[in-house]
């Protein structure tokens, strides 16, 4: 999303953050209207568009927004309405602006339940699980498989097992990837999720396990890089045969004894 896409996205947000707070568990409820209208403006290239164009009067196009979704909650119309008056590098940004307001309302709802960190621990968990199953993993993603099938099957598997904000995100990111493997939507919501709670997320990734001294000593050496708490979501994978790659935002440090034998073909080739 371009610079003046999130600016657009942040002052929606802001001004939605109350809404959502007040509506406390229905925010799953919002999220999943949000969803929906995602899935309208994916199906509808014309209505994409015009919502979109910068030359159509922002009340025109909030208009339309009210007629087209007038049976859904009062609450996400306004919200649209409003994403729909701001200003768009293109079509996609607005889908996708319209989508991270629905992940945060289902987030809003664990957070006004006390969740929160539950919710995000969950999606990082549920991500380590899945490293070994790459069947599973593809069933999730499958184009061939419907939607609302992918969604049942990712229910079938977490049902009982996680929160229901847990749930509402696993189902959505199964049904409607949007060129996003399942696990990356996770992996997205999670850190909307540290966002929320005002922690960055550091993605580490060892070749075996780190004691909890050498996680203490980590997490204290990235939290005085970055000058604030960070959550470490540790994932061991034998693979990597040594070293660390660590992921903070855009940053990765990358110790690990592949990347630098990788490096090391490419200094000979060259």
């Amino acid at each position: 999303m371009r610079g003046t896409s999130l600016a657009s996205l942040g002052a929606v947000q802001h001004r939605f953050e109350p809404v959502l707070s007040a509506a406390g568990a229905q925010g799953i409820t919002l999220g999943e209207q949000l969803f929906a209208v995602v899935d309208a403006l994916d199906s509808s290239g014309s209505l994409r568009r015009t919502l979109s164009d910068p030359a159509i009067d922002g009340d025109a196009k909030a208009g339309l927004v009210s007629s087209v979704l007038g049976r859904l909650d009062a609450r996400v119309v306004d919200a649209v309405s409003d994403l729909v008056k701001s200003r768009w590098s293109s079509a996609e940004d607005l889908i996708e602006a319209v989508e991270r307001l629905g992940f945060d309302a289902v987030l809003a709802s664990a957070q006004a339940g006390k969740e929160l960190e539950r919710v995000e621990d969950e999606l990082f968990r549920i991500t380590r699980s899945l490293v070994g199953q790459r069947e599973v993993r593809q069933a999730l993603f499958d184009p061939r498989v419907p939607g609302d099938k992918r969604a049942d099957l990712a229910e079938n598997l977490l049902r009982g097992k996680v929160t229901d904000a847990t749930l509402a995100v696993a189902r959505r990111a199964a049904a409607s990837p949007r060129g996003r493997r399942f696990v990356a939507t996770l992996g997205l919501v999670g850190e909307l999720a540290a966002a929320r709670r005002e922690r960055l997320v550091a993605s580490v990734t060892s070749g075996s396990e780190l004691s909890q001294a050498q996680l203490d000593r980590l997490g204290a050496l990235l939290q005085q890089e970055y000058g604030q708490d960070l959550q470490l979501n540790v994932t061991v994978d034998p693979a990597i045969l040594g070293g660390l790659r660590i992921q903070v935002g855009a940053d990765v440090v990358d110790s690990t004894v592949l990347a630098r034998l990788a490096d090391a073909r490419r200094r000979l080739a060259s």
